[in-house]
């Protein structure tokens, strides 16, 4: 049996329009977009058609759009950008953020900034009554995230920038994990910045971008040639932009019919995991329909991960950059699930091309798994 995959909230496979797109720029057409002869002035054309195409997918107009290496560097753009230029006061985050805005924040609090970490209920939603006392306080960046790597939980963004817009603070979220599986408007969402990442999206790792409201001034993280609006400096990687751009053209184009198909396979596939005893997290709020983080009681994460990826199934136990981590997931511990159950969380995340079958089988060697791993904890006690 062919391997299958169900960690697309790690990465996603790179979609054959998009690496079409791309090859162009990975053998002929290999300028600089700096420069002024033809090969270069076809490149800088092919990047200003990205910033189209992924300004287009968020609601945005394409000066707004900041092209970075990715997620991380892009919320250390804003991070350290913004307080670069803000007087030092609190900085307010989620308590279930990624570590590459989690990480920036702490080394703020070494810096003279106060770091406030903003409480989550059991269902991993952000406490919007610790927003409000939180905001009591003056404070100068709030970050939180559209939706969970771990659990997909859907976050009130909107809600929560109205609110630091009224404190005047400046409103940023993370929407990698949000892009490409519900809809995205930065407008709507009332931010001032916005973090996006290609390889979530059936595009190239080494792409991603933040979206800036131009009325906001952030300070570059990297000095040099003034690229990007002097934001980030360095030589453009035109095939990866190129490729994020395709992507979220293709991303626009199938949303609504990808988003149904995901929600109709993940409650398949919770019907099945709840009849074998799982706990589902973050259940009770909205989540985006690919991802599903579950537990078995007694049943440990890392083991369950390795059993189902010896039988072709591969699954991850949250963030993919903190896999290497033996201590309970974070996200978890914030939402006061137990250390012991938290322990045995399994991140499912589905992709365009899972099916129905795919679930199925899975079911069928969770099953499997989960009574041979029963019976062994039994026999030794």
């Amino acid at each position: 049996m062919a391997f299958v995959y169900f960690d697309h909230n790690a990465t996603t496979p790179l979609a054959e329009p998009v690496l079409d797109a791309m090859l162009p720029f990975l053998r002929d057409q290999y300028g600089n977009a700096s420069s002024r002869h033809d090969l270069g002035i076809t490149a800088r054309r092919a990047i200003d058609n990205a910033r189209e195409q992924v300004a287009a997918l968020v609601n945005v107009r394409p000066p707004q759009v900041v092209f970075t290496s990715g997620g991380t560097e892009a919320n250390n753009l804003f991070i350290k950008g913004a307080a670069e230029i803000l007087k030092p006061s609190q900085i307010a985050v989620s308590a279930i953020e990624h570590p590459c805005v989690a990480k920036p924040s702490e080394a703020l609090a070494r810096k003279g900034w106060t770091l406030r970490k903003l409480a989550v209920t059991r269902d991993g939603v952000v406490d919007m009554n610790d927003v409000d006392a939180a905001l009591q306080t003056p404070t100068g960046i709030v970050s939180v995230m559209t939706a969970n790597n771990e659990t997909g939980v859907i976050q009130p963004v909107a809600e929560i920038a109205e609110r630091a817009r009224a404190a005047k603070a400046w409103m940023h979220t993370d929407a990698v994990q949000a892009l490409g599986k519900i809809a995205v408007d930065f407008e709507a969402l009332n931010v001032h910045a916005m973090t996006l990442s290609a390889h979530k999206i059936y595009g190239p790792k080494g792409a991603g971008a933040l979206i800036v409201d131009k009325r906001i001034e952030l300070a570059p993280l990297l000095a040099g040639g003034g690229h990007e609006h002097g934001l980030r400096s360095g030589t453009e990687n035109v095939p990866a932009i190129v490729g994020f751009g395709a992507a979220a053209e293709l991303a626009a184009s199938r949303l609504d019919e990808l988003a149904a198909r995901m929600e109709k396979l993940r409650a398949r596939v919770e019907q099945g995991l709840t009849q074998m005893g799982a706990v589902i997290f973050g259940a009770g709020a909205a989540r985006v329909p690919n991802t599903s983080y579950f537990a078995f009681k007694g049943i440990d994460g890392e083991t369950l991960i390795i059993e189902l990826d010896k039988l072709g199934f591969g699954v991850a136990a949250g963030a993919a950059c903190s896999s290497a981590n033996p201590e309970p997931s974070a996200t978890l511990l914030a939402m006061g699930i137990a250390p012991e159950i938290a322990r045995g969380a399994v991140r499912f995340s589905l992709g365009a091309a899972n099916t129905a079958q795919n679930v199925d089988e899975f079911l069928v060697a969770v099953k499997q798994v989960v009574a041979r791993l029963k019976n062994l904890t039994a026999m030794a006690v």
